[in-house]
């Protein structure tokens, strides 16, 4: 007999909505404590979004972040911030820094005559550092970058409402977008709090999350569509806890996977990827969340009509009537 992993039983009788106001009113609370982390402390932008120029160092010896700094004062370079970077695949001779200048004001980019300044200075200190890789990017292009992130996250949550309202019902995309707008705020929250670099990547990391995020909750509506065909008569609210619990064991089980090779990335993948990772494996567990307890809730909240008007009175008085189960 094959053996069958099972998360959780095959029946299951939750009550998802019995601390319905509670699990809702943390969500609330926890996205308006995003706003205020980001009014607060903003974004730690990268390089993508700053302008500037990003050098990172490698050496044998051990990272004097004190030391370099008193070797690039005299350069007057503006603001330059350090930091050394840890990661659990480095060898114990590896030694690695991230030296980032900021763009100075009506400056595109900073000059190479200014990055050999900056290298030449650190191998004073340390004459076997090394510079494996150098990123510039001007103001202008960062700010355009800006732009066209905040135009890409809100075009997809567009989309994906016009989606959800064609194919299910104007409740069931509001049920969505408040989910998924749940999702990016409070991932930014965190980015924000923890100081957490944002750049490129982690706008990939947002989109992804939103793809990730809609695509479970059309399952758990994709169901409670058909569940409205099969039980006419059944109240919305129970219809919604058995639609959850019947995708349960799949929800479980696509973001468990899904987050074991997150996982291998995060600890294994290397700080260049930190930030991405980081953002999607947050997403997914708020995500999960956000489809299990905040989509569903709205819907219950706005209702569902389910007494259409009908020429012929033996058709059913849901909104779904005559339509064939996917």
């Amino acid at each position: 007999m094959a053996f069958r992993l099972k998360l959780v039983p095959a029946e299951t009788k939750i009550d998802f909505f019995r601390w319905q106001f509670v699990t809702f009113g943390f969500s609330a609370l926890l996205s308006v404590l995003s706003v205020v982390f980001l009014l607060m402390f903003g974004l730690n932008f990268g390089i993508d979004f700053r302008g500037g120029t990003t050098i990172r160092t490698e050496s044998t010896q051990a990272v004097d972040v004190g030391a370099y700094r008193d070797a690039l004062q005299t350069l007057d370079l503006g603001d330059v911030a350090i930091s050394e970077v840890f990661d659990p695949t480095f060898r114990d001779d590896q030694h690695v820094a991230q030296v980032r200048i900021s763009a100075q004001d009506n400056v595109e980019s900073v000059t190479p005559e200014t990055i050999n300044a900056v290298e030449a200075a650190l191998q004073e200190v340390d004459p076997s550092i090394t510079f494996p890789s150098v990123e510039s990017v001007g103001p202008k292009v960062s700010g355009e970058l800006i732009q066209t992130a905040i135009y890409a996250v809100l075009a997809s949550l567009v989309a994906i409402s016009i989606y959800i309202w064609l194919r299910f019902e104007w409740q069931f995309a509001i049920g969505a977008i408040v989910s998924l707008v749940h999702d990016v705020l409070i991932t930014m929250g965190i980015f924000s709090l923890f100081q957490i670099k944002f750049d490129l990547t982690t706008i990939a990391a947002l989109l992804t999350i939103v793809g990730y995020s809609i695509n479970d909750t059309v399952v758990v509506f994709d169901r409670l569509r058909e569940n409205l065909m099969k039980y006419k008569k059944r109240a919305l609210r129970d219809l919604m806890n058995l639609t959850v619990n019947e995708t349960l064991s799949r929800t479980l089980m696509t973001s468990g996977t899904t987050l074991v090779a997150l996982i291998a990335l995060l600890v294994l993948g290397g700080d260049v990827i930190r930030s991405f990772v980081f953002a999607i494996t947050f997403g997914i567990l708020i995500g999960t969340y956000s489809s299990v307890y905040v989509a569903k809730n709205v819907v219950l909240w706005l209702g569902v009509k389910r007494d259409w008007s009908k020429k012929d009175p033996k058709e059913d008085g849901s909104p779904f009537s005559g339509a064939e189960a996917p």
